[in-house]
């Protein structure tokens, strides 16, 4: 049947090493020309390279057990809760505040990261995701600015909520 409408989360099969939905998800938007090797390779090595920052680290307090548990917080800590819509009313364009729904919130956490890699130049890929990983879980990084840019935005711009619908 053409234009059938696929539940890709149901298809979505979790990562083989971690067993983790939400990673292997992430794998895939890391993904690029369909290679998916490459982008697994890329992901596992920034985990283990958090491990190793992980052992270096002292014993402090709420300190991530690996690189999959810093990688769940530093995916909490870049979501944004809000973000504006522009909504053209009675002739004139305003940036709306609205909620963000939770797969978008996801998608857009994602994006954020692999950008924030991507726009750094001149080390390894699974260096500079390991950094920016370890800095979202910790609420700094790129990552972070870019949703609070989004949050600080969502409120100068609050006057204008009563417009959502």
């Amino acid at each position: 049947m053409a234009g059938r409408i696929t539940n890709s989360e149901a298809q979505l099969r979790p990562d083989p090493k971690f067993n983790d939905k939400v990673l292997a998800k992430f794998i895939n938007c890391m993904m690029q020309d369909g290679k998916k090797t490459a982008a697994e390779r890329i992901v596992y090595n920034a985990l283990d390279e958090i491990d190793v920052k992980l052992a270096k680290v002292g014993d402090v307090e709420e300190k991530p057990k690996d690189g999959i548990d810093v990688f769940r917080r530093a995916i909490a800590n870049v979501i944004p809760y809000v973000e504006v819509r522009s909504k053209r009313i009675g002739g004139a364009n305003y940036q709306v505040p609205l909620p963000v729904k939770p797969n978008r919130q996801q998608s857009l956490a994602f994006r954020w990261i692999i950008q924030s890699v991507r726009n750094e130049k001149g080390r390894p890929t699974h260096m500079k995701l390991a950094d920016e990983l370890f800095a979202a879980s910790r609420g700094e990084g790129k990552a972070m600015t870019t949703r609070d840019q989004v949050h600080r935005m969502a409120e100068a711009n609050k006057a204008f909520a009563h417009f959502a619908r």
